[in-house]
């Protein structure tokens, strides 16, 4: 059902508008996932800087996941009380403030708090866009598809550029593109995208947040069943996102400025595909196009660990782009099994419950990577996928129906 503000205004000016929500949106989050992946190509510049190892970055990064995903649950709270676009515009301007913070910190103190504030306000985007694009798109894998394009695309920009600037300039600068690239869409989103109605005006946010109805929610086995399968890929999501470019670097041999073109180069096969994945899940089911993510990043890890030379590098991005991607697959899986009245809280807690856990994947693999090194770290990841695709094809063996 699509949201027209009231205006009287003809079908193909609707349909623009619908347009405008969705690239706005998209690039919402584009905006919102810059400053966190801009940290990537510079940890190990932060670890000589600091003095740290590489479990305690991955313990910061960890930490700031953590935060965003636990904002997805009071964000569409918010929501519901104030409307969508107003927490957009908080998620926006908090990720620049936040990561002028980053550039600023004295100390690994300051940094870490700083990352787990830039992940708290970052966080309050996505289950609320979603929300709004619930309103306006009846193809919601096709819409969510695009949306999830955003992120991606982010990577395509944030950390080759901030590889530069690092080599250049140093990592503080670096960490700093991100509140360039979240102005000027705070700007836009606040001049194009109407306010929409609140959901829930006059409710006590005291009773969006009890927790009965939340644990009745979570336990029901067509939530609780995705929910696990959304915790493997998040972790592997996480520990991708975190250390993809330290893995080329310390395992593969490869030049940082190398390092954060693949790493942006996975990010546009991400960005070009996510639209397909959600189209394939649409047509073909959610489960079918999860299963078929899976075992294409799984692959993909495999090359990068056992297969040496660039073609075998160039391959395993393409898997990994494409497999990880498995957002555009499984999340409309939940909006499946949600009721109209329970979208904009219950997405926003489902997310916040399997982003939790998934995001130990950053602390997790480099704890793994210090105690057994690089390759053993991503083989966990690889198994882990994998484990994801066993527990579809036994679902479905077994007639479960989850």
């Amino acid at each position: 059902m699509e949201y027209d503000s009231g205006a009287r205004t003809t079908t193909r000016t609707r349909w623009r508008y619908r347009e405008t929500v969705l690239a706005l949106s998209t690039l919402a989050f584009f905006g919102t996932m810059a400053g966190r992946v801009a940290i990537s190509p510079v940890v190990p510049q932060l670890t000589a800087n600091f003095g740290v190892s590489n479990a305690t970055i991955g313990l910061a990064l960890s930490g700031m996941w953590m935060a965003y995903f636990l904002s997805q649950y009071p964000s569409g709270v918010l929501a519901d009380r104030y409307g969508e676009r107003p927490i957009i515009l908080v998620s926006l301007g908090g990720t620049a403030i936040a990561c002028l913070f980053l550039a600023l910190a004295p100390s690994f103190a300051v940094f870490v708090g700083a990352t787990v504030v830039l992940g708290a306000v970052a966080g309050l985007h996505y289950s609320v866009a979603t929300t709004l694009l619930i309103k306006t798109y009846a193809e919601i894998g096709t819409a969510i598809g695009v949306h999830n394009s955003g992120g991606p695309a982010a990577g395509l920009v944030a950390p080759p550029v901030a590889a530069w600037i690092s080599v250049r300039y140093g990592w503080r600068p670096a960490v700093a593109v991100g509140a360039v690239i979240a102005l000027p869409i705070f700007y836009l989103f606040a001049r194009r995208v109407r306010p929409t109605p609140p959901a829930r005006p006059d409710q006590p946010m005291r009773e969006r947040l009890d927790l009965e109805p939340a644990a009745e929610l979570l336990t029901r086995p067509t939530i609780a069943f995705p929910i696990c399968l959304a915790v493997a890929g998040a972790f592997v999501w996480q520990a991708t996102a975190s250390f993809l470019p330290t893995f080329l670097v310390e395992y593969r041999g490869q030049s940082t400025p190398f390092a954060g073109a693949v790493f942006a180069a996975y990010f546009v096969v991400q960005t070009v595909t996510q639209v397909g994945v959600g189209a394939i899940s649409d047509r073909f089911g959610r489960d079918v196009a999860t299963a078929g993510c899976m075992v294409l990043a799984a692959t993909g890890f495999g090359l990068l660990i056992a297969v040496p030379g660039i073609v075998a590098i160039a391959t395993a991005v393409v898997l990994l782009g494409i497999g990880l991607g498995w957002g555009a697959a499984l999340l409309p899986r939940f909006i499946d099994a949600l009721s109209s009245v329970e979208r904009g809280v219950g997405f926003g807690l489902i997310r916040t419950v399997y982003g939790i856990v998934g995001a130990t994947g950053s602390a997790g693999t480099g704890l793994v990577a210090d105690l057994a090194g690089w390759g053993v770290a991503f083989a966990v990841l690889a198994a882990l996928l994998a484990l994801v695709v066993v527990a579809l094809a036994g679902n479905w063996a077994l007639g479960l129906e989850y």
